[in-house]
């Protein structure tokens, strides 16, 4: 038996996401994967496909499948927040009279650390000739500056705009997660790397891409350019395992914390909504703070 087209109700949900609450289509498209999969699991085991015949025991039921196939806790908690997002929606359409999450708990995650660059590392890249004088070697300069010395994630990056460099007020506006908009401040010294690549950038191409960054073709650079850009030149100076566009977003995160940086600060900068989200680079000066003392201390 052949499960049914995704309910209406779903593509509901989605256009609500969407267009109302403006997730990007990265995020929309967990929200329908993660919704595919459980409609396909209720269908598949029990027949069910309205959200009015949904109960907490059928959800239980799908988390335990999950479990059974290995899935790490971290990603059936998002499947969790996943269902409530859902039915919250159910509720406030009145498609159910109550939520069947409601008493549904996420799972214990053990906390991971986050890694990594060593700041010694970061300025080696950055204060050596690691990069080609050709236009090149001078965007993949420009894209590691931007995501260590502001902390942005890769598509925030990807969809900077000339337009939302200010200059004179030496700011750059970020559009985030949900379309939320932060300013960050940028030292003189990236604004006249910006300003630099700018003018280099006209001389290169004859075209009105409003992006601050392209690739040598002249396009907009993608997720995938600048995943290879990152590992390629962390490489050069790193032995971290992980060397992806996040990790200098980390890096960002725990170099200020680690220099003192206050917490509620740090979580502006990020663009995080929620402090918890930031409270783990807190732990990585708490463990620098350790290594001190141990060093240090006569008694420790």
């Amino acid at each position: 038996m052949q499960p049914p087209e995704p309910s209406p109700i779903i593509q509901e949900f989605l256009n609500y996401l969407c267009f109302q609450k403006r997730y990007s289509s990265h995020t929309v498209l967990s929200y329908q994967n993660d919704l595919t999969s459980f409609f396909e699991f209720i269908f598949t085991e029990y027949q069910l496909k309205e959200a009015k015949e949904i109960t907490t025991p059928v959800i239980r039921t799908w988390l335990a499948s999950l479990k059974e196939n290995k899935m790490a806790s971290k990603s059936i908690n998002r499947k969790i927040s996943t269902l409530r997002s859902f039915f919250k929606y159910q509720l406030r359409m009145k498609h159910v009279e109550v939520s069947p999450v409601a008493t549904i708990t996420s799972l214990k995650v053990s906390q991971r650390l986050p890694s990594f660059i060593a700041e010694d590392d970061m300025h080696t890249l950055l204060n050596n000739d690691y990069f080609e004088d050709t236009f090149q070697g001078h965007t993949e300069y420009l894209i590691i500056q931007v995501l260590y010395q502001l902390g942005l994630r890769c598509n925030e990056l990807i969809q900077l705009k000339e337009k939302n460099i200010d200059f004179s007020s030496a700011v750059i506006k970020v559009l985030g997660k949900g379309n939320k908009e932060r300013l960050l401040p940028v030292n003189n010294q990236l604004l006249k790397l910006i300003e630099e690549y700018m003018a280099e950038k006209r001389k290169e191409f004859n075209n009105e891409l409003p992006f601050l960054l392209l690739n040598k073709k002249g396009s907009q650079i993608s997720p995938r350019y600048v995943y290879d850009v990152v590992r390629k030149n962390l490489g050069k100076v790193s032995t971290n395992e992980r060397k992806s566009p996040h990790i200098l977003r980390h890096s960002f995160a725990t170099h200020l914390t680690n220099n003192g940086a206050h917490i509620n600060p740090v979580k502006e900068l990020l663009g995080h909504s929620s402090l918890a989200s930031t409270q783990i680079y807190t732990h990585n000066s708490i463990e620098k703070l350790k290594e001190v003392h141990k060093q240090a201390h006569p008694k420790s």
